[in-house]
């Protein structure tokens, strides 16, 4: 079969099966040599080079165009691409031909037909006509050369609706084998074909998923309208023109898609619309991108006014990570649940449409019993599923409708698997994006032939981010079904109620069928242990605020968004990301905190204890008590005993002190701790520890400090006498032995001497 290949599948004549013998023996000796050299003694053995590819492999054909993706009979087909010899030799007399043929029956033939990647002698069709070929004199090893053929369409040979396979092939001479023409290289596509209307149609509906990674943070300035902080700038690029989102936007409001979206992502959007700053090492930036925030809520805004909106639970938690790990960690499905409860109001405040949110979607669509029952608990009724999960344990002949009822009223939404998966991967490449294109088409008109009769519903879940060019290439898709006739749009909501097919498989696999690739990106048991742990902290710093909605609001946002979908296979950032909201919570707890106290001495049996609580919030705190504890029982706190507690209520910014009446009985020291508590009684902050010491003065000690006064006051009167006695016997004696005084002059009495009395005294007037 390899040497027919060689041959185009034409038997060669003797004349060259001798030439090729003689080429054999001659080339071969040399070979034989090679092998049995032995290598120097010493010598390091060298790498094998890679082997260059032979045969129909030795060139490379690239398919990047084929226009019209489904001709009519009237069209002229337009095929073009690339041709790269990875060969060893120069190919000459080079010719691209096109071939086309035969017709496929049914979905297995168009994907065996994918895998083939060699020219098949008696599988692969003759070419169209020398007439249309495009020759080149040489093809030098390594070299890529751009091609274009053009056959009208009336020539290919086309006979009755279905899908036909197609194929580029290029043919040529090497050096080493000048004699014949061999098949180089050859690369197939498919090429549908209906050439009159059909009354069978299947209903196709195509998912188009709005979803980002998170990028907001838990916390927020401490301004009035609390501006938001992002981690990085990196959403505007997606929502910049040519971004990821702003191409979502753009190409599928051309398209009849069914939009599910992330509320989470709009909330992100609105949130960027207004003032926002992005984390920048240890302080933040002003975000410059409103323009482009506003441009893309106000063009999605009028996209969706008259579509159907699927709103996911807020920040697209991870279903799979929830059911296997995380479900038994108290709390985890409160989450899920207030996921699903905020996600219809985000929509319509920022769509201002009505979203259905009775739809779960688990990653890649995988399922098993469990993921069904996190996702009921929930709130929904419908599970999007992929049919390489779900399975098909029924021969049937023909691929079945979406829609199964698992019972307890849950209905699976099977999505088809290999539609879905047309476009993963690098679809940046030319030839891929073709080729997934043209795969899209020949898979819905195959589908649609396999039961002509029975009318069937069929729901295609891509990639849940798509890049740009996996957009494009959807969108490709789709436009190629616009003008034929055997699909017809429908929404989701509207394919999750088709009568479902009672012999499609309807039960759902067990978890031991859940695919171990998948199970080892999820989210850890440890990562909803954390998310419980901050949630705890939330709750009790939200008690003791006066405004806890500006706090409540942002950090149950972002836990939220440490259960995202978007995390796996991003362990390490999904680990940074919960850290940090944790952190913060705990930066602003500690806002609120007891003063540190030096240790206190009392003098006397009773004295007050002043204790200072400051609050650095912007906001006031309340609910909140101050409780001291003894550990001497003859230190009594308020007549209470050795335990006291007041209310602490203070504003925004400042201290309170608090001040506690104490009691002791005896001298000594005592150990008080201090600590704030919730009202609930549930511990608020670190505690503080400072000693009292008790220095009480005695009746001896009163006695003692008595007699000491006593005998100040009898020394004073001693002398007090003693001075007396002096000045006496010093006025006896004449001036008291002191110097000469001078004579008193005689009183004025008159008139103007201000003593009208005469008395010698002065008036105050």
């Amino acid at each position: 079969m390899a040497e027919a290949a060689d041959f185009q599948g034409t038997r060669p004549s003797p004349a060259r099966r001798w030439l090729r013998r003689t080429a054999s023996v001659v080339l071969g000796a040399p070979l034989l040599a090679g092998l049995l050299a032995v290598p120097a003694a010493g010598s390091a053995p060298s790498a094998e080079p890679a082997k260059a590819p032979t045969g129909s492999r030795t060139v490379d054909v690239s398919l990047d165009t084929l226009s019209p993706s489904v001709p009519t009979e009237d069209d002229t087909l337009t095929v073009s691409g690339t041709l790269t010899n990875k060969g060893k030799e120069t190919i000459s007399s080079a010719e691209v031909d096109l071939r086309v043929g035969p017709r496929l029956s049914g979905r297995g033939e168009v994907d065996d037909a994918a895998k083939r990647s060699a020219y098949v002698p008696g599988v692969d069709p003759a070419t169209v006509g020398d007439k249309y070929t495009v020759k080149f004199p040489k093809l030098a090893k390594g070299i890529s050369q751009d091609f274009t053929l053009t056959v009208p369409v009336d020539k290919l040979g086309l006979d009755d609706s279905g899908v036909y396979q197609l194929g580029v092939s290029v043919s040529g001479r090497t050096t080493s084998a000048p004699y014949y023409e061999q098949v180089l290289g050859i690369k197939r596509s498919f090429l549908p074909w209906q050439p009159e209307a059909s009354d069978s149609r299947t209903k196709l509906t195509f998912l188009w998923p709005l979803i980002a990674s998170p990028h907001v943070t838990a916390e927020t300035r401490s301004d009035e309208q609390q501006t938001p902080v992002f981690t990085d700038d990196n959403l505007a690029e997606e929502l910049a023109p040519g971004g990821r989102l702003e191409r979502m936007v753009a190409l599928g409001s051309r398209l009849p898609v069914t939009w599910v979206v992330d509320p989470d992502l709009l909330a992100s959007v609105a949130a960027m619309a207004g003032k926002y700053e992005i984390e920048s090492g240890d302080t933040t930036v002003p975000g410059k991108n409103q323009t482009v925030a506003k441009q893309w809520l106000t063009a999605l805004e009028k996209v969706v006014e008259d579509g159907k909106v699927i709103a996911l639970p807020f920040a697209d938690p991870d279903l799979a990570s929830i059911a296997h790990r995380g479900k038994n960690v108290s709390g985890t499905l409160s989450h899920l649940q207030n996921a699903s409860t905020v996600a219809a109001t985000a929509v319509e405040t920022i769509l201002h449409v009505k979203p259905s949110t009775d739809f779960a979607w688990p990653v890649n669509g995988a399922v098993d019993s469990s993921i069904v029952d996190v996702a009921t608990s929930a709130g929904a009724h419908n599970v999007i599923a992929r049919s390489d999960s779900f399975g098909q344990t029924a021969e049937l002949p023909y691929t079945p409708t979406a829609a199964r009822p698992i019972g307890g009223g849950t209905t699976a939404v099977v999505a088809d698997a290999r539609l879905s998966t047309l476009f993963d991967g690098d679809m940046s490449r030319a030839g891929t994006s073709t080729l997934a294109v043209q795969k899209f088409l020949a898979h819905t008109l195959a589908l649609t032939e396999q039961a002509p009769d029975n009318e069937r519903s069929i729901v295609v879940a891509p990639p849940r981010m798509p890049t740009a060019a996996q957009a494009q290439t959807m969108a490709r898709a789709l436009e190629g079904l616009a003008g034929n006739s055997w699909t017809q749009p429908l929404d989701l909501v509207a394919a999750a109620e088709v009568k479902p097919d009672p012999k499609a498989t309807a039960k759902v696999p067990r978890a031991a069928a859940y695919p171990k690739k998948l199970r080892a990106q999820e989210l850890p048991t440890q990562a909803f242990q954390d998310i419980r742990t901050t949630q705890g902290s939330l709750d009790s710093f939200a008690t003791i605020l006066t405004q806890p909605e500006r706090v409540v609001t942002p950090f149950g946002n972002a836990v939220n968004r440490s259960m995202s979908t978007s995390w796996r296979g991003r362990s390490l950032e999904a680990q940074q990301y919960r850290d940090a909201v944790r952190d913060y919570l705990q930066s602003l707890t500690s806002e609120v905190q007891l003063i540190e106290k030096s240790d206190v001495t009392l003098s006397g049996r009773s004295a007050t204890i002043p204790v200072t609580v400051q609050n650095q919030l912007v906001q006031g705190v309340d609910r909140l008590v101050l409780r001291l504890t003894s550990d001497n029982i003859r230190l009594k706190f308020n007549d209470d005993g050795s335990t006291a507690a007041l209310p602490i209520n203070i504003a925004g910014g400042h201290s309170q002190s608090v001040k506690f009446d104490t009691a002791t009985s005896a001298n000594g020291r005592a150990q008080v701790t201090a600590r704030l508590y919730t009202e609930d009684g549930r511990q608020y902050g670190e505690a503080m520890t400072f000693t009292v010491k008790v220095s009480e003065v005695t009746p001896t000690v009163l006695l003692v400090i008595a007699g000491g006064l006593l005998l100040l006051v009898l020394a004073g009167i001693r002398m007090y006498s003693h001075r007396k006695r002096a000045v006496a016997s010093g006025t006896a004696d004449g001036n008291g032995g002191g110097p000469e005084q001078p004579s008193d002059p005689t009183p004025d009495t008159g008139p103007e001497s201000g003593d009208p009395s005469g008395t010698g005294e002065k008036v105050d007037r």
